[in-house]
């Protein structure tokens, strides 16, 4: 794969991450109604970093936080070659009456986000789930699942790809876009 184009740099990273932190506050008055959820195994990390940067702005956290792993529920578990590693998920408290958040570093086909709501289901009710990621991939939905919380909109063909860097697995905060037009 190629070095790829930057289309989010480290600067810009952080303050995505800031007005998307504004935005869930601004959405959310009671933030003890509602909890953050990353989808392991990348939208884990850009979750974390919210909840960092909500728990600066706020103080004390006065919401619940937690990580879901979703291999099982996918669609084409049974359909890859090599097996999908599974995560842990970590979600010790009930989602019932709560307006769940959920977090992945790039929203593409809706499958992922799909799996997620079904996984879900075992903790609870919620009042409303969302969706938030640092990259919307507006083309080839499969699913009618939109974002309500994005950093960025791209309009990258089907073999395009964009990966989702951060600093804790990856060295450095950063978006690029591989295969694109402009390469």
């Amino acid at each position: 794969m190629e070095n790829g184009r930057v289309i989010i740099s480290a600067d810009r990273f952080d303050l995505i991450a800031w007005r998307l932190a504004h935005q869930i506050i601004e959405r959310h008055a009671d933030m003890s109604k509602m909890c953050l959820i990353g989808i392991q195994e990348r939208g884990v990390h850009l979750a974390h970093k919210l909840r960092q940067k909500i728990e600066i702005l706020l103080g004390q956290p006065s919401f619940k936080y937690g990580k879901l792993d979703i291999t099982f529920y996918r669609d084409d578990f049974r359909m890859r070659e090599i097996p999908i590693r599974a995560s842990a998920t970590e979600i010790d408290f009930s989602i019932d009456k709560k307006h769940v958040i959920l977090v992945d570093d790039v929203l593409y086909t809706g499958r992922t986000v799909h799996a997620a709501i079904a996984a879900l289901q075992d903790f609870g009710r919620p009042d409303a789930i969302e969706m938030l990621c640092m990259i919307d991939r507006r083309f080839n939905r499969h699913f009618p699942i939109k974002a309500d919380y994005s950093g960025m909109a791209v309009d990258a063909l089907d073999e395009a790809y964009v990966r989702v860097k951060f600093a804790e697995v990856d060295g450095l905060d950063e978006v690029r876009l591989y295969g694109g037009r402009h390469e």
